[in-house]
Formats: C-alpha cells, sequence, structure tokens
C-alpha cells in the first residue's frame, strides 16, 4: 500500500467515526482521538467484511479522482456507529451523566427580620 493508501484510508477513517457519531442520537461522552480510532477501525472491518461477502465493487461512485462504494461506505458507517456506542458504554459513569442523586440538597436561605 502506498502512503496515499494510508492517507486515505485515515482521512476516510476520520470521516466514517464522525458520522457514526452524528448517526447515534444522544450526547456521546468519547474524545475525538477515540472517535478518530473507531472510524479507522470501522472503515478497515467494513471493506474486508464487503471483501468477504463480495459486495465491494457493486455501486461505485467516481467523482473527479476521488471513488468510493454507497455499500462499503453504508457498512463502515454502521461499524461506527456500533464502535461508538461500545465505547460510549464503556466510558459512560454516573459521574459523567451527571445522575447522581446522592448530592446534597441546596438550601435556600430566607432572611430574618429583627
Amino acid at each position: 500500500m502506498l502512503v496515499t493508501g494510508y492517507l486515505g484510508a485515515v482521512l476516510i477513517g476520520a470521516l466514517v467515526g464522525l458520522l457514526g457519531r452524528l448517526v447515534l442520537p444522544g450526547r456521546q461522552r468519547i474524545g475525538v482521538f477515540a472517535t478518530f480510532v473507531i472510524g479507522v477501525g470501522a472503515t478497515v472491518l467494513g471493506t474486508v467484511v464487503a471483501r468477504a461477502l463480495g459486495i465491494a465493487d457493486d455501486a461505485p461512485v467516481q467523482v473527479w479522482v476521488l471513488r468510493w462504494d454507497w455499500i462499503v461506505l453504508a457498512l463502515q458507517v454502521g461499524f461506527g456507529v456500533v464502535g461508538v456506542a461500545v465505547a460510549n458504554m464503556l466510558t459512560y459513569t454516573r459521574l459523567a451523566g451527571g445522575d447522581d442523586d446522592r448530592r446534597r440538597p441546596t438550601r435556600t436561605r430566607t432572611r430574618t427580620r429583627s
């Protein structure tokens, strides 16, 4: 694989990770680096699965020098959504979620007249 192939995989992986976060509803509590790693992993996994199923070049699109396949992109984004959801579940804590019911209730101050 050439350097341009690696750069393309990194850029497409970042895009797939971002799309995975956008498709998944709600707030995700994972960082940018985790999203990037999940996106690159989803891109590689989606490409491998598409090639194994024999659907890697069924719906190609080419614009200028860019070439992609809609079915492979859908698989990659699907794996990205699953990866972001799993990472969000693994990193979720009660403190980060704001569901801490053990906090002391706030007291309201009242003025006393003398």
